[in-house]
């Protein structure tokens, strides 16, 4: 029997709390619908599975933003109004948040929806799209759905962005899609060195839009980070976008942003990118709003509690021998020296999914969200079994 949304208010009252933090609002156990064929939803996922399939905060978004999103029902479970000014206060508290201006911000359904607008807005028959092999793939895909070039860049030895390789297939290009730290390798490229590659594109490529994805930005623990907003609000050639779907925890709920220059923004706007409230969820703006006003210490305890499992699981596969790449994410990508197909098979048939495959490097690596510590410790467990390593004597 279908369940009607005043019902639905009332099932998640006292007590539904951890339900509806999981299925509804955390999103854990998939990354993006796009990709449920090569990585199960949810829905698929069997009641105690370990999911280390999706980069998703393991432990939601927190009671505040729970609290928000029940009380934005209204009393009864009455539907919560397209109109109710949601969308503006949300850009209100983004704006305060980074010290910019109204029109220095966008709203997406997701940050999904902002690499779409800007793929394509940026990119053409004769304007390639260019992005590191591998990467998250959105704009890859939008791009040859629609006929656009794509100029894919390798990354260097230690899996990072190739900068100067990147410089080169820059000159002429639409887009450089620029995901730092990058998924799947979870590498970083500090901030000095992002900025000096920015103004250089910039001079030798000056119609080329430069899309920086900060969707991991909060687990960044290295010294050299800053956020690159200051110069997209300047510059109508850099954009960065980001998303509640990480450490924020909402990943169910769809909500992302994008902050540049004026300008630019409106360009995104017009091509609704979320600029009214047709394609966004009022729930997660509620919700994001919600995120943005508590207070700072939820992400520093966040980046604590993932730098924590970062760092447990890290060194245990370099004790056995596997070489990680040096996370700046909430996840990892480890060289297990065999096919990540077998690696994840094996794993699943012990109750912990890890993520689908990444070309070129799907017979050697793998993907490993950070799930909480009482999770990997028991991953770590099925991983021995499965890869039958055990610490080397160096290590221990």
């Amino acid at each position: 029997m279908p369940l009607t949304r005043r019902e639905f208010v009332q099932t998640i009252g006292v007590g539904a709390d951890e339900a509806l933090t999981s299925l509804y609002i955390g999103g854990r156990g998939r990354e993006n619908g796009a990709w449920a064929a090569l990585e199960p939803s949810l829905a698929a996922a069997e009641p105690g599975t370990i999911v280390l399939a999706s980069n998703e905060n393991p432990l939601g978004p927190g009671q505040t933003v729970l609290d928000a999103v029940r009380a934005a029902f209204g009393d009864g479970g009455r539907a919560p109004g397209r109109y109710s000014g949601s969308a503006g206060e949300l850009i209100d508290v983004i704006a305060k948040k980074f010290g910019v201006k109204r029109e220095n911000v966008v709203l997406g359904c997701g940050s999904t929806q902002i690499l779409r607008s800007a793929t394509h807005l940026f990119t053409a028959k004769d304007k390639p799209l260019v992005g590191t092999i591998p990467t998250y793939e959105e704009c890859v895909g939008y791009a040859e759905m629609m006929g656009h070039p794509v100029r894919g860049v390798s990354l260097d030895a230690d899996l990072k962005i190739d900068l100067d390789k990147m410089g080169d297939a820059a000159k002429g290009a639409g887009l450089i899609f620029y995901c730092n730290p990058n998924n799947p390798t979870a590498t970083y490229v500090g901030a000095k060195a992002s900025r000096d590659f920015f103004a250089k594109v910039n001079r030798e490529s000056p119609g080329t839009t430069i899309l920086v994805d900060e969707a991991y930005f909060d687990y960044v623990t290295d010294p050299d980070h800053d956020t690159h907003v200051p110069l997209a609000i300047e510059n109508p050639r850099i954009i960065v976008a980001r998303t509640f779907s990480k450490a924020y925890g909402m990943a169910g709920l769809r909500m992302g942003y994008a902050i540049g220059h004026p300008e630019t923004i409106k360009k995104m706007a017009e091509w609704d990118a979320g600029g009214g409230t047709s394609s966004l969820n009022v729930l997660a703006m509620h919700a994001g709003i919600a995120a943005l006003s508590q207070a700072p210490g939820y992400i520093t305890t966040e980046r604590a509690r993932n730098t924590e499992v970062r760092d447990f699981t890290m060194k245990w596969f370099a004790d056995r021998g596997m070489k990680p790449t040096d996370s700046q994410a909430n996840f990892m990508f480890v060289d297990i020296g065999r096919p990540a197909k077998d690696f994840r098979a094996a794993c699943r048939a012990r109750g912990v999914m890890v993520a689908r495959d990444f070309p070129p490097f799907e017979k050697t690596h793998c993907r490993i969200s950070f799930g909480t510590m009482e999770e990997m410790k028991k991953a770590v467990a099925v991983f021995g079994d499965v890869l039958g390593k055990k610490a080397t004597a160096a290590a221990a």
